[in-house]
C-alpha cells in the first residue's frame, strides 16, 4: 500500500479537485492520532466520510469491525479498490455523503463517524450527522482550525454553528495539523476536533425544532440586540421580544453570541409557553 497520495494520484493520472476541497492527510502521526481519538470498540461501524486515497481508511480497518467509507469523487474508485483490497471489512461508497441515509448502513450497530472536512461543506455535514435520531457515539473530524475554535467557544463568542454542535455533544480540540500534514499543502492550520454525543440533550427544551427556530431567530441579525433579533426571526414585535426575554431572566439588550446553552434553553421554553 502506497501511502503518499501525490504518488497514488499520478499512478492513476489524477489530480486533486479544488471544487472538491481535495487535500489528503497523510502524516503518519496525525492518522494515528485520529484512530486513537475515535476510540474504537471491536463490534463497532465506523462510516468514514471523504476516505480519499485511502490512508485513515487502511488504520481503521485494522481496528474497526466494519468501515464504510463514502466518497462523492468516483474518480478515486480505482485508487480506493486498489489500496485496500486487502481488507475485507471495508465497504465503498462513492456518492455525496449528505444524500447518503447513514443509519440504513449501519443498521442498529453502534457507530463512530470519522471525516475529513472541507471548508465549504463542514457545517452542512455536522448537521446531517448529527441531527439524525440515533447519533453515533463520537464524531472525529479534521477541519479548519479557525472552525474548530468557533465550534468550541464559550459565551461571549458562541455561533449558531457553535451552539448547534454544543447542543448534542461535547466538542474539543485534540490537536493541532500543519500543512505539511495534507497533499496539496493548504494555505490554513487544521485541527482534528473530537465531538462526544450525548443521548439526550443537557438542555431543557420544549422539542429540538422549537429551541433550533429560537436560535437561529437569535443569530439572524449580525451584532444585533437580542430583542430586535427575536423580533426578527420569529417575526413577532420588539416589545413582545422584550417580554419573552425578560421571562426567561435575560437582559433583551444583550446579542445572540454572549448567551450559553442554558439560556437558550431557557428562552425557547418561554417561547413556546408564549405559543410564538
Amino acid at each position: 500500500m502506497t501511502t503518499n497520495p501525490r504518488l497514488l494520484m499520478e499512478e492513476f493520472g489524477l489530480q486533486p479537485k479544488k471544487s472538491l476541497g481535495q487535500n489528503f492527510l497523510h502524516d503518519p502521526n496525525a492518522l494515528e492520532k485520529i484512530v486513537v481519538t475515535a476510540e474504537l470498540m471491536p463490534e463497532e461501524t465506523v462510516i468514514e466520510i471523504g476516505p480519499g486515497t485511502g490512508a485513515l481508511t487502511a488504520h481503521l480497518a485494522q481496528v474497526a469491525r466494519h468501515v464504510v467509507a463514502i466518497e462523492v469523487d468516483e474518480r478515486l474508485r480505482p485508487v480506493l479498490e486498489a489500496e485496500l483490497a486487502q481488507y475485507a471489512n471495508v465497504y465503498l461508497v462513492f456518492e455525496d455523503a449528505l444524500k447518503v441515509d447513514l443509519l440504513q448502513l449501519v443498521g442498529t450497530r453502534g457507530y463512530v463517524v470519522v471525516a475529513n472536512l472541507p471548508y465549504y461543506i463542514t457545517s452542512a455535514l455536522l448537521r446531517h450527522v448529527l441531527e439524525v435520531h440515533r447519533r453515533p457515539r463520537r464524531v472525529v473530524v479534521t477541519v479548519q482550525r479557525e472552525l474548530a475554535e468557533r465550534i468550541i467557544a464559550k459565551p461571549g463568542n458562541m455561533s449558531l454553528l457553535a451552539v448547534s454542535v454544543q447542543y448534542y455533544g461535547k466538542p474539543r480540540i485534540v490537536t493541532r495539523l500543519k500543512p505539511a500534514a495534507f497533499w496539496p499543502r493548504p494555505d490554513v492550520e487544521s485541527a482534528v476536533l473530537s465531538i462526544e454525543t450525548y443521548d439526550k440533550s443537557p438542555v431543557d427544551v420544549p422539542d429540538d425544532a422549537t429551541f433550533f427556530r429560537v436560535v437561529r431567530a437569535g443569530f439572524s441579525l449580525k451584532r444585533k440586540q437580542l430583542k430586535n433579533a427575536l423580533s426578527s426571526g420569529l417575526g413577532i414585535t420588539t416589545a413582545q421580544a422584550a417580554t419573552i426575554i425578560e421571562a426567561a431572566d435575560i437582559d433583551p439588550r444583550r446579542r445572540a453570541e454572549t448567551l450559553s446553552l442554558e439560556e437558550w434553553g431557557a428562552l425557547s421554553r418561554q417561547v413556546a409557553s408564549a405559543g410564538v
